[in-house]
């Protein structure tokens, strides 16, 4: 199989690259790409970048370049719920565009894709309850996506109020393009700054919550 892996940035992407696989460079076109492969499996990681485009742009390329069937991410996130801690570790399953609204024009609630059936992209439930099953003690979450670094109080309220307890810059993307392109998409999301934290504490803990993100993804691939 070929696996897309999705990752939006450097602190994250050494999780991957800091790994014992042999990992192959990839230098044509504009993105950081790599390579490598677990067990039977093709592997292409990709850096995406900050953000919702960048992060839907490199999705779309590995899909069409490499032809992967399952696109993964993992990365860190920010708590939005106040009893969530640094460390902890989800599985999305679902997620929402938070900046997208066109409900004064169209028959559909705010955050709400045409095409869908509420405000929700949700991620492949046969690769949740795969990672449910490896990891029984993993929580669930509902992601609120957007152009932004959340670190005000009132903004991480405004997105739990909209029935999300983490946020990120990338998997509704990411996950919105897998859903055009019919192709099978998870993510697994580890807390680095919880709701009284900060970009501080972003920095402070990317590394040790992209680490632990990955190890669960690498777990995840030798076993499907």
């Amino acid at each position: 199989m070929r696996i897309g892996i999705v990752i939006a940035i450097k602190r994250e992407l050494e999780a991957f690259l800091n790994s014992n696989y042999e990992i192959e460079e990839i230098k044509e076109d504009n993105f950081e790409c790599f390579k490598t492969k677990i067990n039977e499996h093709d592997i292409y990681a990709i850096q995406s970048g900050w953000g919702l485009i960048d992060a839907a742009s490199a999705t779309q390329y590995l899909i069409t370049k490499f032809h992967t069937e399952m696109i993964l991410n993992f990365g860190v996130t920010g708590a939005l719920d106040p009893t969530l801690k640094v460390s902890d570790l989800f599985y999305v399953k679902k997620c929402m565009n938070f900046d997208f609204d066109t409900s004064t024009i169209d028959d559909v609630v705010k955050h709400q894709y045409g095409d869908l059936e509420d405000e929700f992209v949700y991620l492949d439930a046969d690769l949740i309850q795969k990672v449910k099953e490896l990891f029984p003690d993993i929580k669930e979450a509902v992601d609120a996506s957007g152009d932004m670094f959340v670190d005000q109080k009132e903004d991480k309220e405004a997105r739990f109020q909209a029935g999300c307890n983490i946020c990120d810059m990338e998997i509704v993307a990411i996950a919105r393009v897998c859903y055009l392109n019919k192709v099978k998409c998870l993510s697994i999301k580890c807390i680095s700054d919880e709701y009284d934290g900060d970009g501080k504490d972003f920095e402070k803990n990317v590394k040790a919550s992209a680490n632990k993100a990955f190890t669960l993804i690498d777990t995840l691939i030798r076993q499907v």
